[in-house]
Order: structure tokens, then C-alpha cells, then sequence
């Protein structure tokens, strides 16, 4: 299983917008993602760190692996 890096919550918006999620509104300090053809929305808060967990969390809801989404932060 790969780590998964610190990330700020721009930096996982963009990587998850590589994987076709598109940021549909913003509430409060939260970016709300959603995709066409899957019921799920994706809530990432603006934060300059991530909890691992949450972001975890995400990528799960996301149908993503660790390594899919390390793939797509491109550091």
C-alpha cells in the first residue's frame, strides 16, 4: 500500500478534478465536488493540511486507490 502524502485541500481538488470530479460549489470553507453519473459528492474543506483520514476517506468515496490518487497529485 503506498503512503499517503500530506495534502493541502486545493492540491486534492486538483487531483481529484484530474480524475473527472468537478467542483460544483463551495460552502463555507468547503469545496464540494460531484461527478456526472455517480450519486456521491465529495466535501474537501480548504485546509492547508488534510487529516489522513478524511482524505482517506475520500479517495474511498471517490472509487480510488492510494496509488491512483498519488498518481494524480503528481508531486
Amino acid at each position: 500500500m503506498a503512503r499517503l502524502p500530506v495534502v493541502s485541500g486545493r492540491e486534492a481538488v486538483r487531483a481529484f478534478t484530474e480524475a473527472g470530479w468537478i467542483e460544483k460549489r463551495r460552502e463555507g470553507s468547503h469545496m464540494i465536488l460531484g461527478k456526472p453519473g455517480v450519486p456521491v459528492v465529495l466535501s474537501i474543506p480548504n485546509h492547508k493540511e488534510l487529516d489522513k483520514g478524511l482524505l482517506r476517506g475520500q479517495i474511498r468515496k471517490a472509487g480510488l486507490t492510494v496509488e491512483e490518487f498519488v498518481k494524480l497529485l503528481k508531486l
